[in-house]
């Protein structure tokens, strides 16, 4: 069942899949943009019920994976919707060549959805990439790994003694971060940082993330929290 965010906005919330043998859980949104076109944004496993929710709000004409690891269902989807493209930065691109991409996700916006989202690529480390997106009609920012949010009782629920680690890693509720080993990652720090402030010049009232509690309100001083990590 989809949750409605806005009059243009949905949330499909997708099972826990594994990462590293800790269970994930995963969420995807749906924009209706202005042409009425639906925009995907990290596509959950596909299911029937889904489909006829999805089918409901329009026509699926964009698949989004916003970095190299949220690609697990975009064939499913592509499947389902023959006509939709698959858009991604370069490393989704690369990690899957079985697939047909558009041009690669950079920090500007391609004009297909340029009116209704606006997005920046944060980059310059070793191990990964991703590009954060703002819905402007909801002031909403939409964010996969770069800000992680577990609440104590999914860490209680699913991780046992893995939760310590979450904690450690930056990635509770309280704290809104990126794993330790990403940020570390990050040894140019000078794209990434222009990036956050691309995302910080945003008025940004919610931010859905995929990996834990997405946030209703504040979500600009949530944001600006959780890319302190980058520095001056």
């Amino acid at each position: 069942m989809l949750e409605q965010v806005h009059d243009a906005l949905w949330i499909a919330e997708g099972e826990n899949v594994s990462f590293y043998g800790a269970p994930y859980p995963t969420r995807s949104v749906i924009a209706r943009l202005e042409n009425g076109d639906l925009w995907v944004w990290s596509p959950v496993r596909f299911t029937a019920d889904l489909r006829a929710d999805v089918d409901r709000l329009g026509p699926v004409r964009h698949l989004v994976s916003p970095n190299k690891l949220h690609h697990l269902y975009l064939k499913q989807w592509k499947t389902a919707y023959p006509e939709a493209a698959l858009w991604g930065p370069q490393s989704t691109i690369k990690k899957r060549s079985d697939l047909s991409f558009r041009a690669p996700l950079t920090d500007n916006p391609p004009q297909d959805w340029l009116f209704d989202i606006d997005q920046a690529w944060f980059r310059g480390s070793f191990a990964m990439d991703e590009v954060v997106f703002f819905h402007r009609p909801s002031g909403t920012a939409i964010v996969a790994d770069l800000v992680q949010t577990f609440s104590d009782r999914f860490l209680r629920k699913h991780w046992g003694w893995f939760r310590f680690l979450a904690r450690l890693d930056g990635l509770t509720q309280d704290q809104a971060g990126a794993p330790r080993e990403w940020r570390l990652s990050f040894i140019n720090r000078g794209p990434a940082r222009r990036a956050r402030a691309k995302v910080l010049s945003w008025n940004c009232q919610r931010v859905i993330m995929a990996h834990g509690e997405w946030v209703r309100t504040n979500g600009h001083a949530l944001l600006e929290k959780s890319f302190r990590w980058l520095g001056a």
